[in-house]
């Protein structure tokens, strides 16, 4: 008679959990550049080679989160957002019906897969009057970031980095996985929150240092890697 409370309680306790109200986990992404909070055109920042810039647009893509568990099924969101930074360096976007359970890190892409890069016209985050898209053939830019730099040898020491491509050899996708501190448990019906430091700083040096004097423009895939393997550091969890 024991056994089979167990058993029965077990069991409801699995059919609640099918019928348990998500969570949801809000993302919020603090923009800084080694410690400084962002602030387009005003403010003056450094770079590792000691060269004063400042920035008048930043604009990227997080593709697809993954919550990956401790145990037991993945959650996956197959969902784009579009980060624009304008006058505010805070942004948040939530993550929705999420299973209950623990979950051992957040996983994520900083570009555009290739399936949605050759799906044509589409709307929301992707839609092209977001400004961040080459051509049909080329697809879409998954980081710009512009500014002025007085090394940049370009008219008005302004300096562009637009970095997109997601075919071999050229490909800038890359995959950014945040292990958590601690197991994350979300309970059902829950809305948490997780902070991201997102240091613009990381995208000017390691693995590669940007000389503004050398590479002020970098709209194609001429060099574009360098910057691409520099922004997988520049996530972090706050």
């Amino acid at each position: 008679m024991f056994v089979w409370v167990l058993y029965y309680m077990e069991w409801l306790a699995g059919w609640m959990g099918l019928f348990a109200p998500p969570a949801q986990l809000n993302l919020v992404l603090e923009h800084v550049i080694d410690g400084r909070a962002l602030y387009l055109d005003t403010a003056v920042y450094y770079n590792a080679l000691q060269q004063p810039f400042s920035v008048s647009k930043c604009k990227y893509y997080l593709g697809n989160p993954v919550l990956l568990a401790a145990a037991g099924p993945d959650f996956h969101s197959n969902t784009y957002y579009l980060a624009d930074v304008e006058e505010d360096p805070t942004l948040s976007f939530p993550l929705q019906k999420i299973p209950p359970g623990q979950y051992r890190a957040l996983q994520f892409t900083l570009g555009v897969d290739s399936l949605q890069n050759c799906s044509g016209v589409q709307s929301g985050a992707l839609d092209p009057e977001n400004a961040m898209f080459w051509a049909w053939n080329t697809g879409y830019i998954f980081l710009k970031l512009e500014g002025t730099a007085p090394a940049s040898k370009s008219p008005g020491h302004f300096f562009e980095f637009h970095i997109g491509g997601f075919r071999s050899p050229h490909n800038c996708i890359r995959t950014i996985t945040l292990p958590f501190e601690q197991v994350m448990d979300l309970q059902a019906g829950a809305r948490n929150e997780l902070r991201l430091r997102v240091n613009l700083g990381e995208i000017l040096r390691t693995p590669n240092t940007i000389d503004f004097g050398v590479h002020s423009a970098i709209t194609d895939f001429n060099y574009a890697e360098l910057i691409a393997d520099n922004y997988v550091d520049m996530f972090s969890i706050r």
